[in-house]
């Protein structure tokens, strides 16, 4: 089992083309597993994180409700936004400045052949991130993501999920709210969830910027330990 993970920062890279390379990646993976069984082979499957920030961008997963999205074309055109409809699970969400958004593009079956597990790891690692800025996060019932004030009239969604896997290869992923601009939110029901608030770590920690190079470097401590995985930077 390969457990090194290969480390892309994208830096701010338009959402299309950010997808089409995950597409790649997972294509490259899934063709070698099918070669592997064919042919009687045991070569190492690669897995990858890219780490990257997305210009204003909205995204509807496969199970998703266009109704969620409350602009039409116009309107996302003066916004400077652009929409995707996507081959993820989930409902709709956003990205854009100031979000850390993560894809790991991994075989499981180099970790273990869980999904469940996998998308609880995923938030585990965002909820001990967000625990060294001392607040206290969690899950909320039914629900995937990472959440504040959880069984409380002010919950409020500051990390989303939503995943594709086919053959034990993921992709997709998270996106965490750093210093994004919340007002994008707006525009859409987040999740397809009505009556719950979304929010940054700026915003909850009071501070005019969070320094997101410290957030992803303790996103990745995390997903060493969870995963006991090693990442090579690219």
């Amino acid at each position: 089992m390969n457990k090194k993970i290969q480390l892309q920062d994208l830096g701010n890279k338009d959402y299309k083309s950010t997808w089409e390379y995950q597409e790649e990646l997972f294509k490259d993976i899934v063709d070698l597993k099918i070669k592997n069984r064919r042919e009687e082979l045991d070569l190492p499957t690669p897995n990858y994180l890219l780490f990257v920030e997305h210009p204003h961008v909205y995204t509807l997963g496969k199970s998703g409700d266009l109704e969620n999205l409350l602009l039409n074309e116009k309107q996302l055109e003066a916004k400077g936004a652009t929409f995707y409809k996507i081959n993820r699970g989930g409902d709709i969400t956003y990205h854009g400045p100031g979000q850390i958004v993560g894809y790991p593009i991994l075989d499981l079956e180099n970790f273990f052949t869980d999904i469940h597990k996998y998308l609880r790891f995923l938030e585990e690692a965002i909820i001990l991130t967000l625990k060294e800025y001392g607040l206290e996060c969690g899950r909320s019932e039914g629900e995937t993501g990472v959440w504040l004030g959880v069984g409380t009239p002010f919950a409020r969604k500051i990390c989303a999920l939503g995943v594709r896997a086919s053959r034990w290869v993921t992709m997709h992923g998270f996106a965490l709210n750093v210093n994004v601009d919340l007002g994008y939110f707006d525009n859409i029901i987040p999740c397809g969830i009505r009556g719950k608030a979304v929010t940054s770590l700026q915003v909850e920690l009071g501070v005019e910027k969070v320094d997101e190079e410290e957030v992803k470097a303790k996103i990745l401590k995390h997903l060493t330990r969870l995963f006991e995985a090693e990442f090579i930077q690219e």
